[in-house]
């Protein structure tokens, strides 16, 4: 029989408990500060914003991890998300003191010890039956401020938790999920404010970007991105957007679209939010003349105010669905001996724009896809695509332009209107000065017929069906140089490309394919030097970060997004690829 602890021997127990588990359990360390933040791209023992710095340019400087050592990545540890809530698991991780916070798809979110693999805690949004999201229940990241960390859910609103324990300090409105409204996008930290955007171009809501106390989560600041619509500032009205009917006929602008769908970044040295802004609702272009402001645009915005600074219209009154959502990235331009604030775009509809972030003027646009039906080229000085007008989607209100069922006829489209570039973000790296722009070859037959409105379903006006341009690949990852548009190297991939892309000071390019596999490539030259198969398709965003000595890598794993849903005879083709929901985490085999 064992005998009863003596008082001394009970204490000396509980006190080895103590230190044992406080050995085992995560820090909860200091607060995340906006200099933590605005450090984010210097720093290497975290990750603390979406795009590893809030100029999103996703490039690392550690090099512990290397182009000469990286063939001996190995696992440290996998966690399974778990249940039956698989789909498309879009998400990029922080890391901050040996804590990695995620989210997954059906708005959850998780609290990870970085070190074991261990959960500490799990959130889960409970969402309504009527939510309407466009291209699946995805949810792209989190962020992180003071104590709290934020995310957003499929039914529109912005949720504050308790970063120790994952409880909720706050949840806000950001949308009526039951007109068409979700919020997909990672949030973003800007001197103390959460910005967010909106999802839900395709139900004819109107896009905003808006500025939240983080604290409290009341709202500082909001901003229409369609002309016409009332800004607000601290309660109050501020300024109309753009100008009333400039751009848009009669009352057309009241379900206008532009939805700021993927979040956007910031840039301190000029103090500007760049967002940017979907398609404008119908897709039917026949039903609204004009350039149709401030859609499918990059918008410069005052953080203070919401007030616009400047904006780049990428694709005026559009008829395509290319969206200009895609991440305007701040860098500095070094050509013929000067070094220019710039900033670039791979935008949907098949062109790379580079801009002088100071303005918005237009520096070049260049294609980086073989085939663009829509446009020859842009003029420069007006900031203006050169349009095919062959490349238009026919009238289907001219009896000329009519098939036989009264839409329009079809017409072959490059590239489709999932983009020559997609969400998934590119990264710059400032040793190499090149960009890695994740991208896919395809196409799309596309037609327009009649629509109204109606509040709370589709708002399209529109058919398609997409197409492979080639039989060995669909995806491309390209090394792009932003000072002369010319391509370096390329990798061809068979299935489409729809990851995020990371690059590090250790000469490096990670991205994820749907086929499983997490790849690095050498950053001069383009060679594939490792890759590990995770079970499911890759479309999360790549992180790197040290702890303990050791450096580490981590991506998310879990087939789904917008591809399987939308694309036509390209999914067809990928039909095998196994859904699933993990995160992964890497380091050099000892």
């Amino acid at each position: 029989m064992r005998k009863p602890q003596t008082q001394r021997q009970w204490r000396l127990t509980v006190l080895s408990s103590l230190l044992a588990a406080s050995l085992l359990a995560p820090v909860a360390g200091a607060a995340v500060s906006d200099q933590d933040i605005l450090n984010d791209s210097r720093s290497t023992g975290d990750v603390v914003s979406y795009g590893m710095g809030p100029q999103a340019q996703r490039f690392s400087p550690l090099t512990r991890i290397n182009s000469k050592n990286v063939a001996k990545l190995v696992p440290a540890w996998s966690l399974s998300f778990g249940g039956e809530k698989q789909r498309g698991q879009e998400a990029q991780p922080l890391v901050h003191d040996g804590v990695i916070y995620v989210t997954a798809s059906y708005s959850r979110a998780y609290a990870v010890d970085a070190r074991s693999g261990q959960k500490l805690w799990e959130y889960n949004a409970r969402l309504p039956d009527g939510i309407m999201p466009c291209c699946d229940v995805v949810n792209r990241g989190m962020a992180i401020y003071e104590d709290l960390v934020y995310f957003g859910t499929l039914d529109a609103r912005l949720v504050a938790l308790d970063r120790k324990t994952g409880k909720v300090v706050w949840t806000k409105k950001l949308g009526e999920y039951k007109e068409g409204y979700s919020y997909t996008a990672a949030p973003m930290v800007v001197k103390g404010k959460i910005i967010t955007g909106v999802s839900g171009g395709e139900f004819g809501v109107v896009g905003k970007v808006e500025a939240r106390d983080a604290k409290t989560g009341e709202l500082v600041w909001s901003r229409p991105v369609i002309e016409g619509h009332m800004g607000t500032l601290n309660g109050k009205d501020s300024t109309v957007t753009g100008k009333l009917n400039a751009t848009w006929e009669g009352d057309q602008w009241k379900q206008g679209g532009g939805a700021t769908w993927l979040g956007g970044t910031y840039d301190p040295e000029t103090d500007t939010i760049f967002m940017g802004t979907g398609n404008p609702a119908p897709w039917n272009s026949w039903t609204r003349k004009g350039d149709n402001l401030y859609t499918a645009s990059t918008l410069a915005l005052n953080p203070d105010t919401g007030e616009i600074k400047w904006h780049l219209q990428t694709t005026p009154h559009d008829g395509w669905d290319f969206d200009g959502v895609n991440e305007f990235v701040p860098f500095d331009l070094k050509k013929d001996g000067k070094v220019i604030k710039a900033g670039a775009k791979a935008d949907r509809n098949g062109f790379f724009f580079v801009a002088d972030r100071t303005n918005g003027d237009l520096l070049g646009a260049y294609p980086f896809v073989s085939k663009i039906t829509w446009a020859k080229g842009f003029d420069l000085k007006t900031k203006r695509p050169i349009y095919n007008e062959e490349g238009r989607p026919a009238n289907p209100f001219d009896p000329a332009s009519q098939g036989a069922d009264g839409k329009g006829k079809p017409v072959f489209a490059a590239p489709s209107f999932l983009g020559g570039k997609n969400w998934m973000p590119m990264a710059y790296s400032p040793k190499t000065e090149l960009f890695y722009v994740p991208s896919n070859e395809w196409g799309m037959d596309i037609w327009n017929e009649p629509i109204s409105y109606k509040k709370g379903a589709a708002y399209l006006g529109a058919g398609f069906t997409i197409k492979p341009l080639y039989e060995d690949h669909i995806g491309v990852l390209r090394a792009m140089d932003p000072k002369t548009g010319k391509i370096k190297w390329e990798y061809k991939n068979p299935a489409p490309l729809w990851a995020g892309v990371m690059s590090t000071a250790g000469n490096l390019v990670f991205t994820g394919t749907p086929e499983g596999y997490l790849k690095a490539f050498d950053a001069q030259s383009g060679k594939q030097l490792w890759q590990f198969q995770t079970g499911s398709g890759i479309v999360g965003s790549p992180i790197t970060w040290e702890m303990d000595g050791q450096q580490y890598v981590a991506v998310v794993s879990g087939w789904g997004g917008a591809v399987p849903l939308w694309g036509g005879e390209v999914a067809k083709k990928i039909t095998h690829i196994s859904q699933g929901g993990s995160l992964w985490v890497f380091k050099l085999s000892q």
